[in-house]
């Protein structure tokens, strides 16, 4: 039998996309990652998502599909403050630390996530740094080896993010940038008690407030309730409380204020 070129190209053609449909009727073809770390091989932890895998396209909400661990937890950690946590990628805390003097990014997600997690983690000669709100949930919320908790003690760091997504507020620089330029500039005639950029408002979130130092039993003892979810503003918490946020506002303000001295 001779094959035309015209029936040799039929023949290829049906190889080529009948192949591609079989694979997508059994779920073989995919066109997307699915941004699914790989798991552990072998051991105690066999089968299980292996954190040493979380990339930095990854976002808060594809790294709670696979720990324990939720998007708002990892944005209370970070101080990431914005609507919709889930949504936050991984790769934007580089930025987000950009000015803070110490590396804070995919390997700090990694390291939070795996002893938040009760997961391996090898840390032997790396030096992995992590917001000091992300070290105290681990401290207060998780149970650690004498080692861990002594890693955290070393490379907990006092740091503010440059920005946060999604919220309008000024610009809040650094611990360190913010002395750099007090130092270098006349102080101003007239001040106030709140600190610039450390303001509570309507739209400040409980998560804000615990990144900037106010501790989370402070919080709960002002509302006289448990630690709302940290993406939730003062004011939407106070009115769906019943609470007067006209009141509230300076007490969490004067905790904020003593919490920066």
């Amino acid at each position: 039998m001779t094959l035309t070129s015209k029936s040799l190209a039929f023949i290829l053609f049906i190889i080529m996309f009948g192949g591609i449909a079989v694979s997508a009727a059994l779920g073989w073809w995919q066109t997307e990652s699915t941004k699914v770390p790989a798991s552990f091989t072998e051991g105690e932890y066999a089968g299980q998502a292996n954190p040493a895998d979380i990339r930095g396209s990854y976002t808060f909400g594809d790294i709670s599909n696979s720990f324990d661990v939720t998007p708002e937890v990892l944005a209370q950690a970070f101080q990431v403050a914005r609507d919709d946590p889930a949504s936050f990628a991984v790769k934007d805390l580089e930025s987000l630390y950009l000015d803070s003097g110490y590396e804070i990014g995919t390997n700090s997600v990694r390291l939070f996530v795996a002893f938040y997690a009760g997961l391996p983690f090898d840390t032997t000669g790396q030096e992995i740094y992590l917001p000091r709100p992300a070290a105290d949930i681990l401290l207060d919320h998780t149970t650690l080896t004498p080692e861990q908790v002594t890693y955290l003690q070393t490379y907990a760091v006092e740091v503010t993010p440059v920005s946060s997504p999604d919220v309008e507020s000024a610009p809040i620089q650094s611990a360190e940038s913010t002395s750099e330029t007090e130092s270098a500039q006349p102080a101003p005639e007239a001040t106030t008690s709140s600190t610039e950029g450390y303001i509570v408002k309507g739209k400040t979130t409980f998560g804000e407030m615990v990144g900037w130092g106010v501790p989370q039993d402070v919080i709960e003892q002002l509302i006289r309730a448990p630690m709302p979810d940290p993406a939730i503003t003062v004011k939407d918490y106070a009115t769906a409380n019943g609470l007067d946020f006209e009141t509230l506002k300076p007490q969490l303000q004067a905790a904020v204020d003593k919490a920066k001295k």
